[in-house]
């Protein structure tokens, strides 16, 4: 049975959308370190449609010299949490659609993986998940800008989830790395 990581960008006061706002912070080696680690354990990647019609033409033609991660995201299955989406193979190779939202089914999906699920934005996917408990970390790496507008990971009306800290580091840019696990 596999876990679930999640990692999100996000803006002191909770805005992950379209994260172009951390690049005047630069992509601290320490953090490619610690985002590599992630995904060097998980052997697919769970994303809403949303993110995957994003991530479909950034990622699908980089290669190892354009990004260290390409690999990762190119060669690895995407499941993609859809009831639009048809053909997600057409799209970007190594990918398939799960259907709509049913934490069931992401329940089966998780306990049938050998090593871990990766999850990056998915916002609406990620919040379901959080509330049905399918979360095992959530990887935070926190900038030191409030953008005052913007789609938040956590938005008003959420369920409370109640997570503890099992890893945390600052780089020198002001970026902090924060790693939550549910609270037992």
């Amino acid at each position: 049975m596999g876990a679930v990581h999640v990692h999100e960008f996000m803006s002191l006061d909770g805005v992950f959308q379209d994260p172009s706002w951390t690049f005047p912070f630069g992509f601290h080696p320490r953090l490619g370190e610690r985002l590599g680690a992630v995904t060097d354990r998980c052997e697919g990647i769970l994303l809403g449609r949303k993110t995957f019609e994003m991530f479909a033409p950034a990622w699908s033609g980089r290669t190892i010299e354009d990004d260290p991660g390409a690999p990762f995201f190119n060669d690895s299955t995407k499941h993609v949490v859809s009831g639009t989406l048809d053909d997600a193979e057409a799209v970007w190779r190594n990918s398939e659609v799960v259907g709509p939202y049913d934490a069931e089914v992401l329940r089966k999906l998780k306990d049938s993986t050998e090593r871990d699920l990766y999850i990056s934005g998915s916002g609406q996917l990620v919040r379901a998940m959080l509330a049905d408990g399918l979360i095992d970390h959530l990887h935070l790496i926190v900038y030191p800008v409030a953008l005052g507008t913007g789609d938040k990971l956590f938005r008003d009306g959420s369920p409370e989830v109640t997570m503890e800290l099992v890893d945390s580091e600052a780089f020198d840019n002001g970026v902090l790395y924060l790693d939550y696990a549910p609270k037992q």
